[in-house]
């Protein structure tokens, strides 16, 4: 890690005065306090801790004379008055095509035991917001591989979604989907908070060897700190930033969106910051939509973020803060449903509380009109399907519940996909043409 520092150093990351040192005065839960020091909001520092043992923090806030810092790993063997030496004024990750097929953590620095990473550019971890009127339509669908979204939510290049879910109920499941079926140039995909069994998972079951020479994956785990968790996010944006102002065509999956306001609360919470929401500081639903609106389309010369953000779902509360949030600022959110998935409907896409916002920009009318009356079959099975279920509801009584009763097997075989299988978007289209057509409609 610290020659990690040192290579950023060393190619022109701006570093501080050597003699604006500082020592470590008192220990707040997760968060360091020291005095003596003059820094900016951002800065790094290495704070020996033993001398044999040092470890890397950032600052996070300050109280007149009292700096804030967080560290980026656990800490081990404090003792007060330890020393702090400012390592650099600004942050900046590495980005270049040398990341394609590796993993790195929270801060850019490879973890997957192949060595440093090689040839790449140090770019601002806080760059520019791009004009809102200088950014490109979204006009052009994405095929993700996955029938039942393109099909019936169909995503446009530079669109960003939510996936809304609780756990265990195929989040994850279906970003490897996406991952693999996507038409996508670069794959940057960002682990953040999650079991870290998932990781090795993700990359070596999910993802082929093909697929990961296209994919950059960032990953820091539940175990890490909140700050690596944090920048964790943060990281897998700039790498995504990076491929877009190429003019490539990049999809960013995050797991999770979730986590990444929990450890902002654990930060924030940790400084002295008032909750508000359900315990959540109001910091965090400013950094929400701040990390959201770095994806989408570039300008005219530039290329396009399709961005995935998994959401966790509490008790499988639609309802909560985070999600409510979320939903406010994404471009649609695909619902997951705990129904469906305990009974074997996978990918447990609930239709009908999903929406593609952009979707009447990207596809034809006649495809809109095909997946209209398709969720309005599918809806009025499910809202009588207790007394179909009991044998309350008499044939012939309404001829709607009497077709829908007979399309909910082919709209189920529709939906279903199996988690290693690629759907391209012509061969859903032409799968829901056909069903559309035995329900009267096309």
């Amino acid at each position: 890690m610290l020659s990690y520092f040192a290579d950023r150093l060393a190619s022109g990351v701006p570093e501080v005065k050597a003699h604006a040192v500082g020592h470590i005065s008192r220990v707040v839960g997760l968060s360091l306090e020291a005095v003596g020091l003059n820094l900016a909001m951002g800065a790094r520092c290495q704070v020996m801790a033993s001398d044999s043992l040092s470890f890397e923090v950032e600052v996070v806030g300050f109280n007149h004379s009292i700096t804030y810092l967080m560290p980026l790993v656990p800490i081990r063997e404090l003792k007060p008055g330890a020393l702090v030496k400012p390592i650099m004024a600004s942050v900046a990750v590495p980005a270049g095509e040398a990341l394609l097929g590796r993993i790195v953590d929270g801060v850019g620095s490879p973890i997957d035991g192949k060595g440093s990473l090689g040839s790449v550019e140090n770019i601002s971890f806080h760059p520019q917001p791009i004009n809102p009127l200088d950014r490109e339509p979204i006009n052009q669908v994405l095929d993700v591989g996955v029938r039942s979204i393109n099909a019936s939510l169909s995503i446009g290049c530079g669109q960003r979604v939510g996936l809304f879910a609780g756990s265990g109920v195929g989040k994850s499941v279906l970003l490897g989907m996406m991952t693999r079926g996507c038409e996508a140039d670069v794959v940057v995909v960002g682990l953040v908070g999650e079991r870290g069994r998932e990781v090795k998972e993700f990359i070596h079951e999910i993802l082929t060897e093909e697929e990961r020479q296209r994919a950059v994956v960032v990953a820091a785990p539940a175990d890490t700190s909140p700050l690596m968790r944090l920048k964790g996010c943060e990281t897998a944006v700039t790498i995504a930033e990076y491929f877009r102002d190429k003019g490539m065509k990049v999809l960013l999956l995050i797991d999770s969106l979730t986590r990444y306001a929990m450890a902002q609360r654990e930060i924030a919470l940790a400084v002295g910051e008032p909750p508000a929401t359900k315990g959540y500081p109001p910091s965090v639903f400013a950094r929400l939509p701040a990390l959201v609106e770095r994806a989408g389309n570039g300008s005219e010369r530039q290329g396009s973020i399709t961005a995935f953000y998994t959401v966790l779902t509490e008790g499988d509360d639609l309802q909560d803060p985070i999600a409510d949030a979320a939903r406010a600022i994404l471009d649609g959110h695909v619902v997951l449903s705990r129904t469906l998935a305990d009974s074997g409907h996978y990918p447990a896409i609930d239709i009908e509380a999903s929406i593609s916002r952009v979707m009447p920009m990207v596809v034809s009318e006649e495809h809109q009109l095909m997946a209209r009356r398709i969720r309005q079959v599918y809806s009025n099975y499910k809202q009588n399907q207790d007394l179909i279920s009991i044998g309350a509801y008499a044939k012939g009584s309404d001829p709607r519940i009497d077709l829908a009763i007979r399309a909910e097997p082919a709209i189920n075989a529709l939906l279903q996909q199996g988690m290693k299988q690629v759907i391209p978007y012509d061969e859903s289209l032409e799968g829901m043409a056909a069903l559309a057509k035995g329900l009267g409609q096309g």
